[in-house]
């Protein structure tokens, strides 16, 4: 959007709100956001420094601005000015200014393109000060406002037009068909009845078929009966990263609500680390009580149907190191999981120096991936990965995340390297047994 003077503007806006209209919606949206819990982690922070050396984007630039508990700086002036103990001083005294128009244009590029959301920084946090969800409670101000970077609006714009940002529903049969003949597997979609409801990622319905066609070759030779649908298919949920609280309640609603039509007990996940969290970890609250049907991620399903014997796997027998995907193990839990499903293949696993809870983002997950303007910034955070990588010798690079593995093809790609991610999931589909 180009500025009065004609020039691009210095940061990306939506809407036709004014300057003075935008600073009121994302601060009022931010003291609306504050509840017992976040007052506390606003109040709690000791200034230790600890969260910065846990940031891959301040450890890859050395750049003090992307300390994260910087990054909460907009919720905090709001909580001093409007909802602390002390603010009606805080005001008449002017010990906190007010926030302008350029402030928030630094804070939309620490927002959006130097934080995964990771939660590495939230983990060794002496307070316990989730900064990870702070963040996002700074990006739902961010959305109010219109000021969201314009990659992810449009996304976010194509998700609300199609239940999807890859495609609309009525287009799913068609979409599966196509997968199905290239890859010679049967995929069922709209089956007024299953057991399972499988879903998928955007990437899995374009360039990344095959994901999806070995999800469907895993899945009949289980035997468990299951679906896609058009009502409900695309797990991904642009929602939860942009800060667009009514989309990701509408998406999470169309996998359960679907799930629950067709007499489904389990809605499955892709290999997407931020559909596990909007799915496994929000869905509750859209519902105000347990959920109706369990949700897991393939990752699970996996583990499960080899701990079952529903699908036996041949040894592959060589080293491998594996990318742990912030969402699915440090914010998901699902470190072993994935450990055990390596072991079932045979892999001689050489874990990373950071691995498990403690593991490097792939640098490209709350959607910064899909936003081209911090493809620079990206870039230096891939060279943490690749390095490591590089030290265990491994031969194979394994992830159980198809954004991660974008993430990392991209950066790979740009940095010239000749290593790929493989994902776990087409590891197992080929190498099942008889």
């Amino acid at each position: 959007m180009s500025g009065a003077s004609g020039q691009p503007a210095a940061f990306d806006r939506q809407g036709t709100q004014d300057d003075a209209a935008r600073v009121e919606s994302a601060m009022g949206s931010f003291v609306r956001e504050f509840g017992v819990t976040a007052a506390l982690h606003l109040e709690s922070c000791v200034r230790c420094g600890l969260c910065a050396d846990a940031c891959h984007f301040h450890v890859a630039t050395g750049d003090p601005k992307y300390t994260p508990i910087r990054k909460l700086e907009p919720l905090k002036r709001a909580y001093l000015r409007e909802a602390s103990a002390f603010a009606p001083l805080v005001r008449a005294l002017g010990l906190v200014r007010r926030t302008t128009i350029e402030d928030l244009q630094e804070w939309q590029e620490l927002l959006y393109d130097s934080c995964n959301m990771c939660g590495r920084c939230t983990m060794v946090c002496p307070m316990g000060i989730d900064i990870a969800e702070l963040v996002r409670v700074g990006r739902h101000g961010m959305f109010k406002a219109g000021l969201v970077p314009e990659r992810l609006a449009l996304m976010d714009r194509t998700a609300r037009q199609w239940g999807s940002t890859a495609t609309p529903g009525e287009d799913l049969p068609d979409i599966l068909a196509d997968v199905a003949a290239e890859h010679g597997v049967e995929i069922p979609c709209d089956l007024p009845q299953a057991d399972v409801l499988v879903t998928a990622a955007p990437a899995e319905l374009g360039e990344h078929t095959k994901a999806l066609a070995d999800a469907a070759k895993i899945l009949n030779r289980t035997g468990v009966r299951w679906t896609m649908h058009r009502e409900g298919f695309d797990a991904s949920n642009v929602g939860f990263n942009n800060g667009d609280l009514e989309l990701q309640e509408r998406l999470t609603r169309s996998l359960v609500d679907t799930a629950v039509k067709i007499g489904a007990k389990t809605v499955l996940l892709p290999e997407c680390g931020h559909a596990y969290g909007a799915a496994r970890w929000e869905a509750a609250k859209w519902y105000g009580q347990a959920l109706p049907v369990r949700v897991i991620h393939m990752t699970e399903f996996l583990d499960e149907a080899i701990a079952s014997g529903q699908i036996r796997v041949k040894p592959i027998g060589e080293s491998a190191t594996f990318h742990d995907p912030c969402q699915i193990v440090r914010r998901g839990g699902l470190e072993a999981a994935a450990r055990r499903v390596l072991a079932a293949l045979g892999f001689e696993l050489i874990e990373l120096q950071d691995h498990g809870t403690t593991a490097y983002c792939c640098g490209g997950g709350g959607g910064v991936i899909s936003n081209q303007r911090a493809a620079p910034l990206r870039q230096k955070v891939f060279r943490i990965k690749q390095q490591q990588v590089e030290a265990t010798g491994a031969r194979h690079f394994v992830t159980s995340c198809g954004q991660c593995r974008i993430t990392l093809e991209t950066g790979a790609k740009q940095a010239g390297w000749d290593r790929r991610p493989e994902s776990l999931l087409e590891l197992v589909a080929d190498q099942l047994a008889d």
